[in-house]
């Protein structure tokens, strides 16, 4: 089975194009304009439902063959979507049973998009017919390169509480739990009279006089996750019964998006495909796009995937929608092909005249080709064309952060010891020390082989039921980082007994006999003069070396940060919010003690892709300088943006980047 776009030569670079949007005498100037960009690659028909088929059965697919013929002629792949992330009028008028409901019990109307519930048989028969019909006209069309379904699943609707999502999650926790007293005993039902004696007692989490039962709350999320699973994979089965050449992939949201389960759905695409945009106003957010391209490759299990989105300029659902400044397009695309995507695409073609996302920038700006973004298309597209020799080549890392959404999904129910405490902030304050410290980091699921790391941190990994892989990474000499808030309770929600940490107190050498949370903007110090914020606890160490205790606060004197010799290596427990100066020399204490090689930090980042040329071993240096000042580096090789050969050392200009195919010196 194919597990890339077919046929598309190099660093895949274009858009979503939505020709539907623009008079079909546009489209000439957009296959030419896009030629003149480089562009090879481009995402058709996402939300062309209403136009495809124009009432219940009656397709019209010909503006759809103009289109693919155009682009065909023009060199321009397409990765066709299934449209269904869109239902039309015509469908939802005539089965409003197929729309979704939030927990108050409110209909979601027609209006905007997503408007379907995962569980409704209807959507789903229709959007399965639509993938056949698609499929069976353009398996054999020669710009197909890639089928792209639904999008962005769960974005907007991640949960429906309707009655058909009722009986789904009964059928869901029969299947997980087998009897309702498994279920009574999993979800802890003795607790405010909550004990079912018939599977039709059960519903979903709708609202209630006040807080849910924890074990229905993460059920309920698992389930979600899945059904909307099954509605993708529904789908692409068809295709891969009609088109078993053409892969698979729809687009995920990973960094920031709690609503699905990726690592399950990883396994399911034939090649991964994610959507990201920075935030335009945080000064970091060139460290939040590094975060989620390391995450993606985690979830691609280090092969190369997609950008399938991001923007050229400002988008147009953030509060203040804050333009790119000239060179942060260039950017912002090679820090992604950096971390090993084999392409990157924007959302979209061309900038929108009207609908909802008409301030969304775009290759095309409102303004035309004579623009600064355009311009930067333009020059990216033409170098992307020079790094065909990229494709393939991956990316090797030496420190894993354990990333786990159901634990997520945990920690973000309500009565926890503090409303203050965020998984996703907590996960990326330790990857942002990383990535100032200059480590290129894989993301890894809860129970990975984690053999072939010298570092592993494991931040809030809340709800744990085997801590084999970590105990056996440990003794076989790995140096582990725990952070509080992990091995809590079981994978059910229970707590475990006996203090915290829960599952990892042993291996830590440490118990914890009670949790103490700070007064909201509250700081205490370490005796090392570390700053802790959030959340502190009444740590006791069994058999682990303290390192750092409370200077001050509530806990005076107690141990906060502890390291436990075990077998051939190191487990590490960071039982306090530290923020700062003080996470970023804690974490260089444990790259240094594991002999992790750190990079040069500070505003440029530096990643190896390593990879194959006429079956010779090649690496590559790619180095993205987000300051105002040059930065020396040492290195040897050609430099195949410039060509230009670097002897000893490159410079990565300010705003720049570089990337040599290195040489052994």
């Amino acid at each position: 089975m194919t597990t890339w776009p077919t046929h598309v030569r190099g660093l895949a670079w274009g858009a979503d194009y939505n020709p539907e949007q623009w008079p079909e005498d546009v489209w000439d100037d957009d296959v030419e304009l896009m030629r003149r960009a480089g562009v090879n690659l481009v995402s058709v028909a996402i939300f062309s439902w209403a136009l495809l088929e124009v009432e219940e059965g009656r397709y019209e697919f010909g503006w759809l063959d103009r289109v693919l013929d155009r682009l065909h002629a023009g060199g321009i792949r397409v990765d066709l979507a299934t449209a269904t992330a869109a239902p039309p009028p015509w469908l939802t008028t005539a089965h409003p049973e197929m729309l979704p409901e939030t927990a108050d019990g409110v209909r979601l109307s027609h209006g905007s998009r997503q408007s379907y519930c995962p569980s409704s048989p209807v959507y789903r028969a229709k959007a399965v017919a639509l993938a056949r019909a698609l499929a069976e006209r353009y398996r054999d069309h020669p710009a197909l390169a890639a089928w792209h379904v639904n999008n962005e699943y769960g974005c907007h609707v991640p949960r429906c509480y309707c009655d058909r999502c009722a009986e789904g999650f009964r059928a869901w926790l029969r299947a997980r739990h087998g009897t309702l007293d498994a279920l009574n005993e999993a979800w802890g039902t003795a607790f405010w009279s909550q004990h079912y004696t018939s599977w039709d007692q059960v519903l979903p989490p709708r609202a209630t006089p006040t807080s849910h039962n924890p074990g229905q709350l993460l059920d309920f999320d698992r389930f979600s996750s899945d059904a909307l699973l099954e509605l993708f994979k529904a789908e692409r089965d068809v295709l891969r019964e009609l088109t078993p050449d053409v892969p698979v992939t729809t687009n995920f949201m990973a960094a920031g998006f709690s609503g699905l389960d990726y690592w399950k759905w990883a396994a399911e695409v034939d090649f991964v495909s994610n959507d990201h945009y920075t935030r335009g106003e945080d000064d970091e957010r060139h460290v939040d796009l590094a975060y989620s391209a390391d995450l993606v490759r985690g979830l691609a299990g280090g092969r190369p995937w997609l950008l399938m989105e991001h923007s050229t300029s400002a988008v147009n659902w953030q509060p203040r929608n804050i333009a790119k400044l000239p060179g942060e397009l260039r950017r912002n695309s090679y820090a992604h092909v950096a971390r090993g995507a084999d392409g990157t695409l924007f959302f979209q073609w061309r900038q929108s005249r009207a609908g909802s996302e008409r301030y969304h920038s775009a290759m095309v700006p409102h303004a035309g080709p004579d623009t600064k973004v355009y311009r930067e298309v333009e020059q990216v597209g033409a170098e992307y064309g020079r790094l065909a020799e990229l494709v393939g080549s991956t990316v090797a890392a030496e420190v894993a952060v354990v990333f786990d959404w159901e634990s997520w999904w945990a920690l973000s129910q309500p009565n926890h010891p503090t409303g203050d405490f965020a998984y996703p902030d907590h996960v990326f304050a330790h990857y942002r020390a990383l990535w100032r410290a200059g480590v290129t980091v894989d993301f890894v699921p809860p129970g990975a082989d984690l053999s072939g790391y010298r570092l592993v941190v494991v931040p809030a990994l809340y709800a744990v039921d085997d801590v084999t892989p970590y105990e056996r990474y440990v003794e076989g000499g790995g140096h582990l980082l725990v952070t509080y808030l992990s091995g809590i309770t079981d994978t059910r929600g229970h707590v475990r007994l006996g203090g915290y940490p829960g599952a990892f107190r042993e291996l830590l050498g440490v118990r914890t006999e009670e949790f103490h949370p700070l007064r909201a903007g509250q700081a205490v110090a370490l005796d090392d003069g570390s700053p802790v914020a959030v959340w502190t606890e009444h740590l006791h160490a069994d058999g682990a070396k303290v390192l750092a205790s409370y200077a001050d606060g509530p806990l005076p004197g107690v141990p906060a940060v502890t390291r436990n010799e075990r077998g051939d290596g190191v487990a590490w427990y960071v039982a306090c919010g530290l923020t700062g100066d003080g996470l970023e020399r804690l974490l260089r204490t444990a790259l240094d003690q594991a002999g992790v090689e750190v990079g040069p930090g500070g505003d440029v980042e530096v990643v190896r892709r390593r990879g194959e040329v006429a079956g010779t071993a090649v690496s590559w240096l790619v180095a993205v300088n987000h300051g105002g000042g040059d930065v020396e580096l040492p290195a040897t090789g050609v430099e195949l943006l410039s060509g230009a050969r670097a002897s000893g050392s490159v410079v990565v200009p300010a705003g720049g980047v570089v990337v040599l195919r290195e040489e052994e010196v």
